[in-house]
């Protein structure tokens, strides 16, 4: 596939807002169905990695389609949780395969930064239904929470074909989502505070995960 060259933008004055993406394509306009004529015309300016720039939004998640890793997240989300949208950033950057939202549909999508619309996101209603899919999926469903019976992050075999499942901030796992885990993982602190935040505790899991299964280390 042609590629656009993408150079760097320049420095801004003081005062101005740094320009993001590239702008309207320069010379031959390149041959395949990937290209967006319209962001051709006019420049991309979206958050996309350079390889994407003017690509169609479709041709870019069929793309990431093609390689998403096996392991999903779910977030509880009863509270209105702010945090799912920093999870939904991350779970596209680690290129998970779905993001479960368990509980109330709507969920804050600021701190996505517009990554959900290459993350595909799945609501369930009830830790019912979201155990019964789980289950019929056959993942093991992984609970990321501090419980007297969890066991450390950093020593755990995580499976490749999982869902990792963090709780509300606050709360944290709802004893619904402890009892249907497989296992429940704490992550190591050495500081004064008790927990760390829910997002957090997201990305430390995720990259635990690629870790693992991308990168072949073993937990030690």
């Amino acid at each position: 596939m042609t590629q656009p060259e993408v150079t760097p933008a320049a420095e801004p004055e003081p005062g101005q807002e740094p320009e993001i993406g590239v702008g309207p394509w320069s010379g031959p306009l390149p041959e395949g169905d990937h290209w967006d004529p319209d962001l051709l015309a006019d420049g991309d300016r979206r958050n996309v990695l350079d390889k994407y720039r003017y690509w169609k939004h479709e041709a870019i998640v069929a793309e990431l389609d093609s390689r998403r890793h096996n392991f999903h997240i779910a977030i509880e989300n009863w509270q209105h949780d702010m945090n799912i949208g920093t999870v939904v950033r991350t779970a596209n950057a680690f290129l998970a395969k779905e993001v479960h939202i368990i509980g109330r549909r709507r969920w804050n999508r600021r701190g996505a930064m517009v990554t959900d619309r290459y993350q595909h996101v799945r609501h369930h209603p009830t830790v019912e239904d979201f155990v019964a899919w789980a289950q019929g999926e056959n993942l093991a469903i992984i609970g990321i929470d501090i419980f007297p019976d969890s066991v450390p992050l950093e020593t755990y075999e995580l499976p490749r074909d999982c869902v990792l499942v963090f709780g509300q901030e606050g709360p944290g796992l709802t004893p619904e989502v402890h009892a249907a885990a497989v296992d429940t993982l704490s992550i190591e602190q050495f500081g004064s505070t008790r927990s760390i935040n829910a997002a957090s505790a997201a990305a430390i899991a995720m990259h635990a995960w690629i870790r693992r299964h991308v990168f072949n280390q073993l937990p030690g």
